[in-house]
């Protein structure tokens, strides 16, 4: 009887190999691990707004529905909370890149404000945080590039024959991913023009009222 137990054994073994439940597997597992890094790039970006805020503030006063914007984008972004769960739930997903888009997007408008104030520019703990800010939307891009070559690789096993009967047999979902919707207006810089009025930080799809006109330079 353990003679045939472990030829069982063995058969099933293979059969799960051809079959592609390992493969699905190691994917699976290369996605959480891509998501894990996504989320923590963007957790690393949250923890640098706070000084990076109070920094401006002490040389932009005027711009304080600037700072408002920025900092309510960051309140929203952190009240989703990104667990490992949500790269199983499209709508969560949805709403959780909706609001870092819309952090993304304040933050380009708070930079284009601040060519405004020579003396910030030249402030040595604004300067740090401008490349810490730099190097971390640069780490942002990157994790986000990897989680979608995950996601690609993984769906297309998850859809394909005939490793699709074994994902529904064993309950491996498509997964979302990063859209391009609005992706090229959150990437570009806002322009900002220092002789007249500006709108608020918000999300481009989101309406917002017109920000204080930034000071003009002598």
């Amino acid at each position: 009887m353990r003679v045939w137990s472990s030829r069982y054994l063995v058969l099933a073994a293979l059969l799960l190999s051809g079959c592609g439940y390992n493969s699905l597997q190691q994917q699976d597992e290369n996605v959480k691990a891509a998501w894990a890094d996504v989320v923590n790039q963007y957790q690393r970006r949250a923890d640098l707004i706070p000084n990076l805020v109070n920094t401006v503030k002490g040389y932009a006063t005027q711009e304080q529905q600037v700072l408002i914007g920025v900092t309510e984008a960051r309140s929203r972004a952190l009240s989703i909370q990104a667990t490992p769960e949500m790269i199983n739930n499209p709508e969560q997903f949805q709403k959780f890149q909706a609001a870092q888009g819309q952090l993304t997007y304040a933050l380009r408008n708070l930079m284009g404000y601040t060519e405004a104030y020579p003396q910030l520019k030249s402030d040595a703990n604004f300067r740090d945080l401008q490349a810490q800010l730099e190097g971390t939307e640069n780490r942002i891009t990157v994790a986000r590039n990897r989680y979608i070559a995950a996601v690609r690789t993984y769906n297309t096993t998850v859809r394909s024959f005939p490793t699709n009967l074994t994902a529904k047999m064993f309950d491996f979902q498509v997964r979302p991913s990063f859209t391009v919707a609005n992706e090229a207006e959150i990437a570009t810089a806002p322009k900002v023009d220092f002789g007249a009025p500006q709108r608020g930080a918000s999300a481009p799809e989101a309406a917002s009222p017109a920000a204080p006109q930034p000071p003009v330079r002598r």
